[in-house]
């Protein structure tokens, strides 16, 4: 009897100890999905938040509205950033607006102010990026032995030019790399590659090849002209006359140029890569290759590649109807088009900026700088230079023009206006 009452005794303890223990992870299952249940809650309100939700309380009730975020930089930064005319907050920053149309300024002393028209939408992000340009900026000379047709490599670093004002063997081809570190100053980046030893390089015109590695100078004689192939980064003590092979070599150079366009336009979608064969005379592609500065070959409209239209993209208006002739930008990431000039006659004087954010319109005698969608145009320098050398350097602190300052008495000289 006694057995039984043991067994009867264990099993009660055995009972209890098993509801004891599913007791305890009943517990743990509703503290890990408490658990759960916060993180994801934080996780949604994170979310939200970033993207401009934001909760209110309008007559004793709790109202989750959604807003826009406008993110405000500035290169230098710690200037000003005005909304509709207010003061609202300082680069660099982040805002809450209303959706809406807004125009932004940002402002900051010693600079020109940058200005443009933002459209807020609900749970986006909108960028004001401004690069600001000082009013009163640096003149420096880089040369001061005379410069005549200065003429940049296709990487944008590189300078050649000829000098026809020293001695025999200090007139000749230099070579300014923008590159380079000089211990004292910038009139210590050029170097010299050939002098009038052997041919009167002095005189001759220049072109570099497709690589930037050698420059082509042809030099005029009594009779005919002559060609030279000079290496770009040491002295040709004995140059490479390629006069009876120019064509060849020509030839070779515009393959190499037809190539690398091919090479480009092939790694753009099917679409793209049609938009710009039929519509587009290519004048130059940004240094990270994501946006096309060309004339219209015709009139046309182009029809839209990206939809849905790319959220957040640039809010400036765009212009898809093509006059011909007329200079337009194309954006390949978001598939917007923007009209920079009308019909241009004769070379187009527009360059690239580094940063492939903006272009260097040189007309008038007056070098301008503006966005690639042609807002916020900023004259940056409006005195004396010749014809239109105007280089940017390769980080963008500073451009380079070719000026004498106005004095006809003396030769020109490349010069460095800081833009920081």
């Amino acid at each position: 009897m006694s057995c039984i009452l043991d067994y009867i005794f264990g099993l009660y303890i055995l009972q209890g100890l098993l509801l004891a223990c599913i007791m305890l992870l009943m517990k743990k299952i509703l503290i890990a999905v408490f658990i759960l249940t916060v993180l994801i809650c934080a996780t949604v309100a994170i979310i939200l938040y970033g993207r401009g939700y934001r909760f209110s309380f309008n007559n004793g009730r709790a109202d989750l509205s959604g807003t826009g975020l406008l993110v405000a930089t500035s290169n230098p930064d710690g200037a000003q950033v005005f909304v509709n005319g207010h003061l609202t907050t300082a680069t660099n920053n982040t805002i809450n607006l209303q959706p809406g149309s807004y125009k932004v300024r940002i402002f900051k002393e010693g600079y020109f102010s940058w200005e443009k028209n933002l459209i807020i939408e609900k749970g986006v992000v909108a960028k004001a990026e401004a690069l600001l340009f000082p009013t009163a900026p640096k003149l420096e000379s880089i040369t001061n032995i005379g410069v005549n047709n200065p003429m940049l490599d296709p990487s944008r670093t590189k300078i050649a030019y000829t000098v026809t004002s020293q001695a025999v063997r200090k007139n000749g081809v230099y070579v300014l790399d923008m590159t380079s570190r000089p211990i004292l100053t910038l009139q210590n980046s050029s170097s010299q590659v050939a002098d009038d030893t052997i041919a009167q390089f002095s005189k001759a015109n220049l072109a570099w090849t497709p690589d930037g590695s050698s420059i082509l100078a042809s030099v005029s004689g009594q009779t005919a002209v002559s060609s030279f192939l000079l290496t770009a980064n040491t002295f040709n003590q004995s140059p490479n006359d390629i006069t009876e092979t120019l064509l060849s070599v020509n030839s070779s150079w515009n393959k190499i140029k037809e190539e690398k366009e091919k090479a480009i336009l092939d790694g753009f979608p099917s679409k793209t890569r049609k938009l710009v064969m039929e519509n587009f005379n290519v004048i130059s592609w940004s240094a990270d290759e994501t946006k096309v500065l060309y004339k219209a070959s015709s009139s046309a409209t182009l029809p839209i590649i990206v939809t849905p239209r790319l959220i957040g993209s640039d809010s400036t208006p765009e212009e898809r109807n093509l006059k011909k002739d007329g200079i337009y930008l194309y954006d390949i990431k978001e598939d917007r088009n923007y009209k920079i000039l009308d019909k241009q006659g004769g070379e187009i004087t527009l360059t690239w900026f580094p940063d492939s954010k903006h272009l260097i319109y040189v007309h008038n005698q007056k070098v301008e700088i503006m966005e690639y969608d042609g807002a916020n145009v900023t004259k940056v320098y409006a005195g004396p230079f010749s014809d239109s050398y105007v280089f940017p350097w390769p980080d963008g602190s500073k451009i380079v023009i070719l000026t004498n300052l106005g004095n006809s008495d003396t030769f020109s000289n490349l010069y460095t206006i800081s833009l920081k």
